[in-house]
């Protein structure tokens, strides 16, 4: 049988001579198979995995050319080659349309060239099979592709649905997804209003995911942080040569999303006159490239979104009251995170768990201390900042806990003085914020100092001798001045 590690090669001559010749001169390289007639190598081709034959023409009954006109009717992929002494033009014109010869070898052959022909000879056997496989493949691509794409966009409009947008069940969020949820289906403009980091886009993309053209394009442009002219070409596109740096013709994202959503985010940032161009494609659905005379129509849907009060400015003049309209044929509004404490912990564990795993760092979850501290905290820079302090966290946690320790200063700060320490006489005390309120010098100080103190035994996670040493106090100085205050550990931060 053949080798699999060496191509076969097969030799027919009727001189048995020459077949030890050759044979011997192939054997370091290929399995050689020999014959001392075409009867006998057609035998061998139909047992053995043969990639090229070698064949004399000359010889008795059958010649080569009439032989190898027979493997290429049968074994077509074999490569065919002839050996012969007489050359004659008008007998390789024939030879090679009827037996597909690929190479003559004229009497006598030189022993390099006849090694490097059956180098090329099977090493194009190969290259034949090769492309044989890859156009099967090719021919199985368009519906494999499809549904590799078909797979893929339901995969997406899953994630992008309205239940992916974490939150608590009673969450303010929730009444806003229900609303995006009704409208999402018209094909509205629709206006989402919040701070940086509430989840402005991923409402949108829920939005579109949950519309009739969620198979279509969904992109997205941040308006508040390119200037103009550049604004004007990512979202109308260019004409070659329309100014400095325009090397090639450019389809804007507005030309790209036809028939789907685009999201411009902080509308509320750009320019009065680029809010002209925009008032006049919601007008009238056309698109025309900088530099260019033609206009060409396309069905995009708007989604815009903006950290601005739009009431405010179009009052003040800095934004156009008719594209106000335009875009906010449907508001929506994104609460802050200090609005929704109930989402924090809901959040926190499905940010840690994508984090976790995108960095192959398994953590077993927060220490009830830290997530104490998480509601408490005011979150200015809400689910974007949230997420940057569990990353932060991640990276430098040693033990299996997310603890207390692992916050930063002005989480643990600010988190101490939202807190409400417990009063055993006179309740609950207001939350220690010392900003914006008045009152006596001695009771501002008194909020000052008792947020210090429930900052610094977050920090120790109540490790009552590790904050009295940090406060420089005894632990019966600290005692009472936690009595005094009201400072006692809740049940939430109990491990």
């Amino acid at each position: 049988m053949t080798d699999p590690a060496r191509p076969g090669i097969l030799v027919v001559d009727d001189e048995p001579r020459s077949v030890e010749v050759i044979a011997r001169l192939l054997d370091e390289e290929f399995e050689v198979f020999t014959a001392l007639s075409a009867e006998e190598g057609l035998r061998l081709l139909e047992t053995e995995w043969i990639q090229a034959v070698f064949s004399d023409q000359r010889m008795p009954q059958v010649s080569g050319v009439e032989f190898l006109t027979q493997v290429r009717g049968r074994w077509p992929d074999v490569v065919r080659i002839v050996i012969t002494g007489y050359i004659d033009p008008e007998d390789i014109i024939g030879a090679i349309n009827t037996a597909g010869i690929h190479q003559f070898i004229t009497k006598p052959w030189h022993p390099d060239h006849l090694l490097l022909t059956a180098r090329n000879a099977t090493k194009l056997y190969q290259l034949q099979r090769e492309h044989d496989r890859l156009t099967n493949e090719l021919k199985l691509l368009p519906p494999l592709a499809e549904t590799r794409v078909a797979t893929k966009r339901e995969r997406v409009r899953q994630s992008y649905r309205f239940d992916g947008l974490i939150r608590a069940q009673g969450s303010p969020v929730e009444e806003v997804c229900r609303q995006a949820e009704r409208v999402a289906g018209f094909n509205v403009p629709v206006l989402v209003l919040g701070e940086t980091g509430t989840g402005k886009e991923l409402l949108a993309r829920a939005i579109h995911y949950g519309s009739p053209r969620s198979d279509q394009p969904f992109y997205c442009e941040n308006c508040g942080a390119i200037p103009d002219e550049l604004l004007e070409s990512e979202l109308f596109g260019h004409k070659k040569g329309a100014f400095t740096g325009a090397h090639s013709t450019r389809v804007g994202l507005l030309g790209q999303a036809d028939g789907g959503t685009i999201f411009l985010d902080e509308i509320g940032d750009i320019s009065p006159a680029f809010q002209v161009r925009l008032l006049r494609f919601l007008q009238e659905g056309e698109i025309r490239p900088v530099g260019s005379n033609e206009t060409r129509r396309v069905d995009v849907r708007v989604v815009a979104a903006t950290h601005r009060d739009l009431t405010a400015e179009v009052k003040s003049g800095r934004f156009r009251e008719d594209l106000y309209y335009r875009l906010s044929t449907m508001t929506l509004t994104m609460p802050p995170l200090r609005d929704r404490p109930d989402d924090i912990a809901v959040l926190a564990h499905h940010i840690l768990d994508r984090l976790s795993t995108a960095h192959g760092k398994k953590v077993a979850g927060f220490a009830p201390d830290t997530l104490a501290c998480l509601e408490a905290y005011g979150w200015p820079g809400n689910v974007r900042e949230l997420q940057n302090e569990i990353m932060r966290m991640l990276v430098l946690c040693e033990g299996g806990t997310l603890g207390a320790e692992l916050l930063s200063d002005a989480v643990l700060r600010g988190a101490a003085l939202n807190t409400r320490p417990a009063s055993p006489e006179d309740g609950p005390l207001p939350p220690l914020d010392l900003i914006g309120q008045g009152g006596p010098l001695k009771s501002r100080i008194e909020r000052l100092e008792a947020g210090i103190l429930m900052e610094t035994l977050v920090r120790c996670r109540w490790n009552k001798s590790k904050a009295a040493d940090e406060l420089g106090l005894s632990r019966m100085g600290l005692r009472a001045k936690l009595e005094r205050y009201g400072i006692e550990r809740g049940p939430a931060q109990r491990h």
